[in-house]
């Protein structure tokens, strides 16, 4: 009995000690959250900022638009598609990063372990190295001028050069690039786990390769592919300097278009709207990540 009430003592002198570190965290990470959340509900500055009157202007323009001549309220096309396109290039960035990264995982799973370390060096090694010089690189790769068009047109693949770079097509293979690492790292850290006999067991029921990958390899490793596509989903949503320097300015995504309300629209409700969807958008990503892991510990 004494023994209990010690450590229930001991129990509440700890939380109490933590307690300052523990509310100077809360306030730091949920602060500016409010913040922005806050002015998403206020109107609109004269030149810039807010007023601290209530408005859901911020929130309506997110979707709709008002004409300034006879008043008529229609879709904002422009928010849509940049939305759209964010929601689009994400997913797609996902896709193909889980395509180049899986097999790229199981090389590396799949070698002696004096060799892995090395793979896994070379795959770090880009995180070494500032977002917007990895960005530029890919730039001089894809340019006009670049090292993809000049390797087609000296091979007479093309007669001139391809437009890639300012388009959507640009944006999506500088984000690949970038975020395939966070792919890589977390379906290495599954398949390093894969028992390997599981294979030979399959095949000896007479199961195909595609059988086997999709019936024994895939459920086994689900959860580093769904950490994988939540690491790589994420940023990839709310990209900022890779849209902004291989989109240019017509191809922005939702993180380039939120910079540009509270930069040169001075409409901070609707970029703090814009803000608080995007979180939105996180968290519920975030929501079936911990529910498809909690599943999957009730399964195993």
């Amino acid at each position: 009995m004494k023994r209990t009430k010690s450590r229930n003592r001991n129990a509440t002198n700890g939380w109490l000690l933590s307690t300052p570190a523990l509310l100077l965290l809360f306030i730091a990470a949920t602060g500016p959250l409010l913040i922005v959340v806050t002015y998403s509900f206020l109107a609109k500055g004269d030149y810039s900022g807010v007023r601290w009157i209530l408005s859901g202007d911020g929130w309506f323009r997110v979707l709709f638009e008002k004409d300034i001549f006879d008043g008529t309220i229609s879709f904002a096309d422009a928010n849509l598609s940049i939305i759209w396109r964010s929601v689009r290039l994400s997913v797609m960035t996902t896709v193909i990063t889980f395509v180049l990264g899986l097999p790229t995982a199981w090389f590396i799973a799949t070698r002696p372990s004096a060799q892995r370390g090395f793979w896994l060096f070379l795959i770090t090694i880009p995180f070494w190295t500032n977002l917007l010089i990895r960005t530029f690189a890919i730039m001089e790769v894809i340019r006009n001028q670049g090292l993809l068009n000049t390797f087609l047109m000296h091979f007479g693949l093309i007669s001139e050069p391809i437009q890639i770079l300012y388009t959507d097509t640009a944006v999506l293979i500088g984000m690949a690039y970038v975020y395939l690492p966070l792919m890589v790292l977390p379906l290495f850290a599954a398949i390093d786990r894969f028992d390997f006999n599981l294979i030979e067991a399959g095949y000896d029921l007479y199961a195909s390769r595609l059988k086997i990958l999709r019936w024994v390899i895939l459920p086994i490793i689900r959860p580093g592919i769904v950490a994988g596509c939540i690491l790589t989903f994420i940023p990839s949503l709310g990209a900022y300097v890779t849209p902004r320097v291989l989109g240019g300015g017509k191809n922005m995504m939702i993180g380039n278009f939120i910079e540009l309300q509270f930069g040169q629209g001075q409409n901070w409700p609707l970029g703090a709207a814009l803000s608080t969807v995007l979180l939105v958008i996180v968290l519920g990503s975030l929501v079936i990540y911990t529910r498809m892991s909690a599943r999957e510990n009730i399964d195993g």
